[in-house]
């Protein structure tokens, strides 16, 4: 299943709600109204808006912090993913709600999390408002934004996507008859995510029960649905975790959430198909990698490479740090003599779309030998 709709406040938050003055009731309610205008972005899906009654024009946004913000000009995103995934387009003058966060992509956008509530920039289609510190040649500048006020309660606390995280249960410790597939890439777009799906209905064809997690990343629903459609049984991500992004987050942090949800994916299942986010060079991806507790729960990696040198690259990346790499795939994997090279290079199969799909190839690639 997918956690697509869970809402949660303590029922320390729920008693403000109740005390609160006629004329703060009234704002509230008016915000209430305004925020059932909005057009409300996927990254925010676990949070229950009831619980924002006022908007915060002063504070110093936070990674994570919800904001209501306006539209002011269309750019590279031109659409905003609902938290049920449909693309809703945006127009100048839209209100929209969206969650602070850092950006780390290649090939678009790097941002940072700015220092006050000034314009800023809608970074990805998942919602994440940011300041843009650099983009690719090919992509358009960003859609800009103006905040309007982050969300707060009754204490004036500022609404954080950390305060609605879904129980995530499961004892990994204890479910080792789980096996734990781990899915790298040797950098954006080298077809990490068409892996896992693939590999994912290849092992539901053979009848084995599958978990599925995107540990690391930006939030955005079509990975989540592509592992659900391939036929997970539960499918997380890091929003779960409470994350409207993990680019920036301290590794410790991105380590103890990243095993939670294998925990929770690996719970009465027989494979765990785990997605990493980005290439082995970025920061977050290198550090859950070369972690000791992360890396003790893997029984396989599979590498997602774009071309033969890359490929050979993130192989030897991946054995000079222990971590037991039993075959390649993704975008390599549409080219015969690219596949051929790689293969070469690196001494293991690389396995096509076709075969990762397949009920018997499917099994015998999760428990091969390094």
């Amino acid at each position: 299943m997918l956690l697509e709709n869970f809402h949660s406040f303590t029922a320390e938050g729920e008693r403000p709600l109740a005390s609160g003055s006629a004329a703060s009731c009234g704002r509230g309610s008016e915000l209430q109204a305004r925020l059932a205008q909005a057009r409300r972005a996927f990254s925010t899906r676990n949070v229950n808006l009831h619980c924002a009654v006022k908007l915060d024009r002063k504070a110093a946004p936070q990674a994570g912090d919800l904001v209501l913000a306006r539209v002011l000009s269309i750019g590279h995103h031109g659409r905003l993913e609902s938290p049920l995934g449909r693309r809703q387009q945006l127009y100048p003058g839209d209100e929209i709600l969206v969650a602070y966060g850092n950006r780390y992509a290649p090939d678009q956008f790097e941002a940072i999390v700015p220092p006050d509530q000034r314009e800023c920039d809608l970074v990805a289609g998942g919602g994440i408002a940011s300041a843009m510190q650099a983009r690719h040649a090919r992509t358009r500048h960003p859609t800009r934004i103006q905040p309007l006020g982050l969300l707060a309660d009754w204490n004036d606390r500022v609404v954080n996507l950390r305060d609605f995280t879904p129980p995530i249960n499961g004892c990994l410790a204890g479910n080792r008859a789980c096996r734990v597939i781990v899915i790298v890439g040797t950098s954006m777009n080298a077809g990490k995510t068409t892996t896992a799906a693939h590999l994912i209905h290849g092992l539901t064809q053979a009848n084995l029960k599958v978990g599925a997690a995107k540990v690391t990343g930006t939030g955005s629903g079509g990975d989540l649905w592509a592992m659900i459609d391939a036929g997970a049984r539960i499918a997380l991500d890091f929003t779960d975790a409470g994350h409207a992004t993990t680019a920036g987050l301290p590794v410790e942090q991105v380590v103890a959430d990243a095993m939670k949800l294998v925990s929770a994916v690996s719970h009465n299942n027989d494979i765990a198909v785990i997605e990493v986010a980005d290439g082995l060079f970025q920061e977050e991806t290198a550090g859950l990698l070369q972690s000791p507790q992360f890396a003790g729960v893997i029984d396989q990696v599979m590498l997602a490479a774009g071309d033969a040198m890359g490929a050979a690259f993130g192989h030897a990346w991946l054995c000079r740090h222990g971590l037991p790499v039993t075959l390649i795939a993704g975008c390599v994997s549409s080219s015969p003599l690219g596949a051929r090279e790689t293969e070469t290079a690196t001494g293991l199969k690389v396995a096509t779309l076709a075969e990762l799909a397949d009920a018997q190839l499917a099994p015998s690639f999760c428990f091969a030998v390094a």
